[in-house]
């Protein structure tokens, strides 16, 4: 029968170890091998965007920045594809492993107008 995926879908080398231990999906509750999980990195503000405003008229200091709340978060690659966060590949496109090009604002140049 065929293979799918090198490794499985799993990020290690063919031969490299037997078991990891085990996270649980953010989502589905699923218990998924870490190295085999998607995962990211989120960083939100503590306090909600409504109620940012208020905070910082009633902040005694001038220059105060709300501390963020940093997370890594583990999905199962069913529950990952269900709420959109990694898209079904092609069989071509899946042999490719590096990550894709990400866009920030900084890589953008203005246009100079004319």
């Amino acid at each position: 029968m065929p293979k799918k995926r090198r490794a499985n879908g799993r990020n290690k080398p063919a031969g490299a170890r037997g078991h990891v231990k085990r996270v649980f999906c953010e989502s589905s509750g699923a218990l998924v091998p870490k190295d085999k999980a998607v995962k990211r990195f989120m960083v939100r503000n503590i306090v909600e965007s409504a109620a940012i405003r208020d905070l910082q008229e009633s902040c005694a200091y001038e220059s105060y920045t709300l501390p963020k709340l940093y997370r890594k978060v583990f999905y199962s690659i069913s529950a990952a594809i269900h709420s959109k966060i990694v898209r079904v590949r092609s069989r071509e496109a899946r042999r490719i492993r590096e990550p894709p090009r990400r866009f920030r604002a900084s890589d953008r140049k203005e246009k100079p107008k004319a």
